[in-house]
């Protein structure tokens, strides 16, 4: 492809509303425009990079016994009131609803296990059809509460999704390894070392999960993964457990007291003002839930996981609660909240609280705290459970023996152990060799596409520009001339372009008739892996210039070899 011949409109300055690396050099190489928040349309480059990632990705599928197909984007409200989905997505606000003419609901699709689970169970009515593994690669639309970082959290972007039906949970377990070694197979394809890690089942429900991240070294991984210095344990941040190492304190309990704490709101100063550690302080943090008011107790030096609170809650839909709830159940201000005297509010504690002897709370009261409370004596508790946020240092849960240690990921596929969720609601069952009927057993496997790239240009990348792993670069090389209007230059440099073509080598020629400054920069910039440089000093010894991307030193290769030997170079990339 010639330059002058395709769309590539690089830009010198970074875009102001992008924060991660890659989201600027995507938009700076001439990849991707933002239309609208979350949105973004797929420039030439970009293009060419998606469709890479998608073949190997069904290739990967094809090879592990997947089929491929593909479903609608466009649902009918009727099958998502069907699994129960419908009610529960509308509380998240993650789905992008519209009613058609007739006044009929319907919504776009960010998954579809209702739309394949509906096509399964109308054909499939035998064990001997089973096991079935069905993908496929598609659009997909997602309502996020706040699209950013380009297109790792968009609300339009591309997904592989497949599904899997087999006859019971051993079957299930196949299915959901064969995905796991395609998933492992795909991203070392394209480049990518992935970690699996636990995770939460979040709105696809099931009994199970796992996140396959690309690991970071600086601080753009939008997740954070827990691993053990000791064992292969490994889970994000929502599900990660540590060892329960915490002791009762066996000092003698001592009697409530409220104690003035002027101007003393956080836990940094409330603890600085009573001179307590902050592991002696125990905060309460409200929501409002679906079904009423919830305080959740954790020690002063942990943060509350979220995603374990809604777990414990039977999935629950929470937010934090506003200033109002907050005076509403407490009658105090926020910063003053406590589990003591709280009326028509679960109670949800962590487990270490009801080891903390003594504790500092919030007295329900402006400007004033309890000392010396006592969880049983002085407050109620409904659950107690694991719902903090592990920390860095911790002992692992899994070998009790190893440290837990931190590292920063991108999400770019995750598998979900269903079982019978949408089988059983939605009666998608077969009959066994004794003619009786049960509900499939699925599972759910996604990969982000369009996050794979971007993951990719946020793992391989400099300060000049994108880095592309050859699998997934738009081009295998560009060639550069640095004097393509003279006449005999641009001769030569013709000739070794078709040359290219014939031996199937996949080339960006830059025809333009810029300086070679602008040539040399956009070429690091648009990040194909090899640069094939053709100077007026070189061509006139008999020379080219080619370089790896990633590389420092350039290699200067005769003309009759300069074909051979970039095939060469791109066959060790």
């Amino acid at each position: 492809m010639r330059w002058t011949q395709t769309y590539i409109p690089t830009l010198r300055e970074e875009p102001a509303e992008a924060e991660l690396a890659s989201h600027k050099l995507l938009v700076r190489a001439g990849y991707i425009r933002k239309l609208g928040s979350g949105v973004y349309s797929y420039l030439p480059l970009m293009q060419n990079v998606l469709t890479k990632v998608s073949q190997l990705c069904r290739e990967e599928m094809n090879r592990f016994g997947g089929i491929e197909l593909l479903m609608p984007v466009l649902h009918p409200a009727e099958i998502w009131q069907e699994s129960g989905r419908w009610e529960s997505m509308g509380k998240e606000h993650i789905q992008f609803r519209l009613k058609d003419r007739h006044d009929h609901a319907h919504c776009l699709g960010g998954t579809h296990e209702e739309v394949i689970t509906d096509i399964v169970r109308g054909e499939v009515r035998s064990y001997k059809q089973l096991p079935l593994i069905l993908y496929q690669i598609q659009t997909k639309f997602r309502d996020e509460i706040r699209p950013r970082f380009g297109l790792m959290r968009g609300r339009e972007f591309i997904m592989k999704d497949a599904y899997s039906f087999d006859r019971d949970e051993e079957g299930r377990k196949q299915s959901y390894k064969k995905m796991e070694r395609a998933y492992f197979s795909f991203f070392k394809r394209c480049g990518l070392d992935t970690v699996m890690v636990e995770s939460d089942t979040g709105a696809m429900g099931g009994s199970g999960a796992h996140e396959f991240m690309v690991v970071v070294d600086n601080d753009s991984g939008e997740n954070i993964l827990v691993l053990c210095d000791n064992c292969d344990y490994a889970a994000n941040l929502e599900k990660a457990t540590a060892l329960d190492t915490s002791k009762t304190s066996d000092e003698n309990e001592k009697e409530m007291q409220i104690v003035d704490t002027p101007n003393a709101g956080t836990v940094e100063e409330v603890t600085a003002f009573l001179n307590v550690p902050a592991e002696k302080l125990v905060k309460t943090i409200l929501y409002k839930g679906e079904n009423g008011v919830v305080a959740a107790l954790v020690r002063g030096d942990r943060e509350i996981n979220e995603v374990k609170l809604a777990g414990v809650l039977n999935g629950e839909f929470l937010e934090i609660a506003d200033a109002e709830t907050v005076q509403r159940a407490t009658n105090a201000p926020v910063g003053f909240a406590g589990p003591v005297g709280l009326s028509g509010v679960r109670v949800v504690a962590d487990l270490e609280v009801r080891k903390v002897r003594n504790a500092v709370i919030g007295a329900n009261q402006n400007e004033k705290h309890y000392i010396n409370s006592n969880a049983g004596r002085d407050f109620h508790i409904d659950i107690v459970a694991d719902i903090r946020n592990v920390t860095d240092g911790e002992t692992c849960s899994k070998c009790s023996k190893g440290k837990l240690y931190m590292r920063r990921g991108i999400e770019v596929g995750n598998i979900f152990n269903l079982g019978t969720k949408y089988s059983s609601s939605m009666n998608a069952c077969y009959m066994d060799e004794g003619g009786v009927d049960h509900p499939m057993v699925m599972g759910s496997y996604g990969i982000g596409i369009t996050r794979t790239a971007q993951a990719a240009v946020e793992k391989f990348c400099d300060d000049k520009g994108i880095i592309w792993p050859r699998p997934i670069a738009p081009y295998d090389m560009v060639i550069t001339p640095l004097n393509y209007d003279d006449p005999e230059h641009k001769a030569t440099v013709d000739e070794i372009y078709e040359k290219c073509k014939t031996v199937h080598l996949s080339v960006l020629l830059d025809d333009r008739l810029e300086r070679a400054g602008v040539k040399l920069n956009d070429a690091d910039l648009i990040g194909i892996p090899l640069r094939m440089t053709i100077g007026k000093k070189s061509l006139k010894a008999g020379k080219v210039e080619l370089k790896a991307r990633k590389a420092v030193e350039h290699e200067e290769v005769g003309l009759e070899r300069a074909v051979w030997r970039a095939e060469e170079m791109l066959a060790e990339l």
